[in-house]
């Protein structure tokens, strides 16, 4: 007899942790993703800060599961899916499931502000962080072609605008790649003339942390010289400037946009309900309503905390992760005339980095800041980097930096992309 199709759309943290968790059950995976790697995306600041290479926090989709013995991979772009008839849309043609899963991730959202998504730059793909990369050594290699020193500091004025974990640690690392390493490849530049702007439209940093940790993180971030600006909101950006409700105008070359995400279209495809941020409304147990084989976890899916109030679960990874193997071990169920449970999320903390030798750590009852918060960062990092070998190729950069902070920097040329000169 045919084996039941699992097919699962998306090969992120939710797509992958739920084919690991249907190893060993009498099922066929199919992944299918429009990029043949999973981008470990807590570190792809990094990437976009000149601290890690590419190739240290993406891996081969297909590597990854290679141990698993029922899975396999198909690259294409997912497009919708034909409910009725169980079969998933791609632009590679229709694939028939038995079960859906729909882990299509995230993406960048500029809350239909056209000026934000012309001029500004986002962090949620490599392609981005690639081009942010690139962005940034070259604004530094154009300004010692220009002779005034105003045009220059616009130039060299680089505003992150978002006060999450993901804005924070980009300025840090921003920070710390300008003046610890750049300083040394640029004899002539003159730091007074470099900003590195942080701005958030809220009261405070890190608004889902503890108080105490909120202010050590941004005591941290102006300890390495970031000008932390709060109650800024962004109304317009320029090719040059940033002007705030209110009518302030802020020069500045370049503009890091981490303010905002949503989930992928794949909802308004499906025509299936959604709710804030795009996500799709599911059941407890994780299922669209009124279709039980089809599943939907990770940034995509509108979970709420059953355990609570009710909030909606946060777009975290532990959340997709959780989520995963919950979808994978229903399935294994359900195959095997079972029943669906409803998902219960465990809150194993939150955590973020501001540069060499500086983190916050929210784990239950235990905070910590500075050092003793870098080094849990550091280890839980570790632990969920994608391979072994990006463990200890990420271990060894990382220990490098916190001795000697001078690793050569790679300008990566990437046809097309007119922004990054």
């Amino acid at each position: 007899m045919t084996r039941p199709r699992v097919v699962i759309a998306g090969a992120g943290f939710a797509g992958l942790t739920c084919a690991r968790a249907l190893q060993g059950a009498p099922v066929d995976v199919l992944l299918i993703d429009r990029h043949n790697y999973h981008l470990f995306t807590p570190l792809l600041y990094q990437v976009a800060s000149a601290l890690l290479d590419p190739g240290e926090i993406a891996r081969p989709v297909r590597e990854l599961i290679r141990p698993l013995v029922n899975a396999d991979f198909r690259q294409a772009e997912v497009t919708g899916a034909d409910l009725q008839h169980r079969t998933l849309l791609t632009d590679r043609g229709a694939v028939p499931y038995d079960y859906l899963v729909l882990a299509t991730g995230s993406r960048s959202d500029y809350y239909g502000n056209a000026s934000l998504a012309q001029h500004a730059f986002g962090l949620k793909e490599l392609h981005e962080g690639l081009t942010l990369r690139n962005r940034v050594l070259a604004r530094f290699e154009a300004s010692r072609w220009i002779d005034d020193p105003e045009k220059r500091r616009v130039m060299l004025t680089f505003a992150v605008v978002g006060g999450g974990p993901t804005g924070v640690e980009m300025a840090g690392a921003l920070s710390e790649l300008i003046r610890l390493v750049l300083r040394k490849d640029y004899r002539d530049l003159k730091l007074d003339e470099v900003r590195v702007l942080l701005l958030e439209a809220g009261s405070s940093l890190l608004a889902t942390f503890d108080t105490r940790l909120r202010d050590a993180a941004r005591k941290s971030l102006e300890k390495k010289n970031v000008e932390v600006m709060l109650g800024a909101k962004v109304e317009e950006v320029t090719e040059g400037s940033i002007r705030l409700a209110g009518g302030v105008e802020i020069p500045a070359g370049t503009v890091i946009w981490t303010a905002g995400v949503r989930a992928s279209d794949i909802g308004a495809a499906l025509g299936v309900e959604v709710g804030r941020q795009a996500r799709i409304k599911v059941d407890p147990t994780l299922q669209i309503p009124s279709h039980p084989i089809v599943f939907v976890i990770g940034d995509l899916a509108g979970a709420t905390d059953t355990t609570g109030a009710g909030a909606p679960l946060p777009m975290l990874i532990p959340v997709a992760m959780q989520e995963g193997r919950h979808v994978g071990a229903t399935i294994a169920e359900l195959v095997s005339k079972g029943g669906a449970r409803d998902f219960r999320y465990k809150d194993p903390g939150i955590m973020a980095t501001i540069g060499r030798n500086s983190a916050v750590a929210q784990l239950g009852r235990v905070h910590l800041s500075g050092f003793f918060g870098w080094l849990m960062w550091l280890a839980v990092h570790l632990v969920n980097v994608i391979s072994f070998r990006s463990r200890i190729v990420v271990l060894v950069n990382w220990a490098w930096d916190y001795l000697f902070y001078d690793r050569p920097i790679r300008l990566i040329v990437r046809a097309g992309d007119d922004r990054a000169d």
